[in-house]
């Protein structure tokens, strides 16, 4: 119990340590920007202060342009993450019952895991049209491989003495698969998913640039359009700001979590 209280306490100060350090940081690079700006090195119109960048952030609030963007992008997101994790998991785990196909195809996909997903979006243009289905599609391509591989390798690197042990004790057929080979892949699967959301939070972003009229790549393709700095760097501090939050928040805390559970994280 007292070990369990000690942990909790370092896990806190760790959190409150990580939370000055960013503040100190984001401190110190909003007083270098604006010294930049001070300076004059660029004109106003190529490197705008960080006052005008929060003026820009107030008005694309204010007019709703922000929020409403954010929503749409972010629906759009989950349905096609949903689709690339259900039919990833799926197309990984028939890899595994069937050997041959799961090593062509494994090879097939770690080729297009470098593939750029900006390169989808033109075909999806074509083949699809300008419309939510045509990105939806970029976001898919650009991530289910990434599940794919890591549910095939994350099951076929599972310790061939666990499921010995397990086939020994009576286990086999659905129990095996559900209560041996499911736990043993988890962690590796969770990594493979953390690494598929960051392929996908690129994808979205790019295929709203060109083929979106809302949307947070469409905000950022109407202040270039504009030559809108402000509203350019304003878009870009909310897409990283989402995705830091998504990844720490949510998938970060998710491995971490299966990780204790697991007993894999006593060397941190």
């Amino acid at each position: 119990m007292s070990e369990k209280i000690i942990s909790e306490k370092k896990t806190s100060y760790g959190s409150l340590d990580d939370v000055a350090n960013t503040a100190l940081f984001m401190a110190v690079f909003i007083g270098v920007w604006q010294i930049v700006f001070m300076l004059g090195i660029w004109p106003k119109i190529s490197l705008p202060s960080p006052y005008m960048v929060a003026e820009s952030f107030v008005k694309i609030i204010w007019n709703h342009s922000l929020p409403v963007s954010i929503g749409v992008t972010l629906a759009r997101l989950v349905a096609a993450f949903a689709i690339s994790i259900a039919l990833g998991t799926l197309t990984g785990l028939v890899m595994i019952k069937f050997k041959g196909f799961g090593k062509t195809l494994s090879s097939f996909s770690a080729g297009l895991l470098s593939f750029p997903s900006i390169a989808w979006v033109p075909f999806s243009i074509l083949l699809i049209g300008f419309n939510d289905f045509g990105i939806l599609f970029v976001v898919i391509m650009s991530s289910i491989f990434s599940i794919m591989i890591s549910t095939y390798s994350s099951i076929r690197n599972i310790p061939p003495i666990y499921l010995d042990a397990a086939k020994n004790m009576g286990a086999k057929g659905f129990y095996l698969f559900r209560h041996i080979t499911i736990p043993a892949a988890t962690p590796s699967l969770i990594i493979g998913i953390r690494q598929a959301w960051s392929f996908a939070w690129h994808a979205i972003i790019g295929a709203e640039i060109l083929m979106s009229i809302v949307g947070l790549g469409h905000i950022l393709s109407v202040g270039r359009d504009f030559l809108d700095m402000d509203q350019v760097i304003a878009s870009m501090i909310t897409i990283f700001a989402i995705g830091l939050l998504v990844d720490r928040l949510l998938l970060f805390k998710l491995d971490e979590r299966v990780r204790r559970k697991w007993g894999l994280d006593q060397h941190r």
